[in-house]
């Protein structure tokens, strides 16, 4: 039918809710300011993943990335994981 039919390998993905999107942003955020002046490619290659992967969480266009993603990121910047969840949780009303 269209022209992206069957590129995530058929799996059907449920919609993300605003707050999954939100907290995305925030964690990308966090990874980026921790970043600081680093390259992307080095701290990617660090944490054993590519450049892009890094590039689409930093800009919240990957928001649900795999936990040990996110550990491996957070363990090349010297972030915690209890500070990422903390930082990135949604805001208590």
């Amino acid at each position: 039918m269209g022209a992206g039919d069957g590129q995530n390998g058929g799996m059907v993905r449920t919609p993300l809710t605003p707050e999954e999107r939100e907290r995305g942003e925030r964690l990308g955020r966090l990874l980026r300011e921790a970043r600081g002046d680093r390259s992307m490619a080095d701290v990617a290659a660090e944490a054993g993943v590519s450049a892009e992967t890094l590039r689409k969480i930093e800009t919240g266009r990957a928001p649900t990335p795999a936990f040990f993603t996110v550990a491996a990121l957070a363990g090349v910047l010297g972030l915690s994981m209890d500070e990422l969840m903390a930082r990135c949780a949604p805001a208590v009303v």
